[in-house]
């Protein structure tokens, strides 16, 4: 196991970033994407257009990302504005080091920073390590939606999860 530490993604991350998603899309059902998206997308993660809206690397000894969370607009509507949608993703090669543990605190912390009153996330089902994690940082599962996607020829569950992070007038 190694050391790891948290910061704010930078441009030149975003093809870490990029190749650590892509896996996911490919290989697994935690995101509904069929296609990776280009480093277009991730630029505009990057260059988030709302106070909430962050993108967090962990980072090794050597500052290669190995894995990053990020937050953005649950809804369009204004009333919305102080909840954000979250999402974390690790490298293979640090599954089980404690890198979700370290990362996803952080992202939370900035959220709250930044006056995001909730965090929500979805955790496609089965995942219980992502589950562990979610609820390992607080997080209360809120409900489940059935077979609301379909990947590798199956029907997916998807979880809600809720954090309530800064109370606000």
């Amino acid at each position: 196991m190694g050391e790891y530490s948290t910061r704010s993604a930078r441009e030149r991350d975003l093809k870490d970033i990029a190749a650590i998603y892509s896996h996911a899309v490919d290989h697994s059902h935690a995101t509904f994407d069929l296609e990776p998206p280009d480093l277009d997308y991730w630029r505009a993660r990057l260059d988030g257009d709302h106070p909430g809206d962050h993108l967090l690397v962990a980072v090794d000894s050597d500052d290669r990302v190995v894995g990053y969370a990020y937050s953005w607009s649950y809804r369009p509507r204004p009333a919305y504005d102080t909840t954000r949608e979250t999402s974390i993703y690790l490298d293979n090669s640090v599954r089980g080091e404690g890198v979700g543990k370290l990362l996803y605190p952080a992202l939370l912390q900035t959220m709250a920073i930044s006056s995001v009153h909730t965090a929500v996330a979805l955790v496609a089902l089965p995942n219980p390590a992502s589950e562990r994690l979610h609820v390992g940082c607080g997080f209360e599962k809120t409900g489940q939606l059935r077979q609301v996607g379909w990947k590798f020829g199956q029907w997916i569950d998807v979880a809600w999860y809720q954090k309530m992070l800064v109370t606000l007038p």
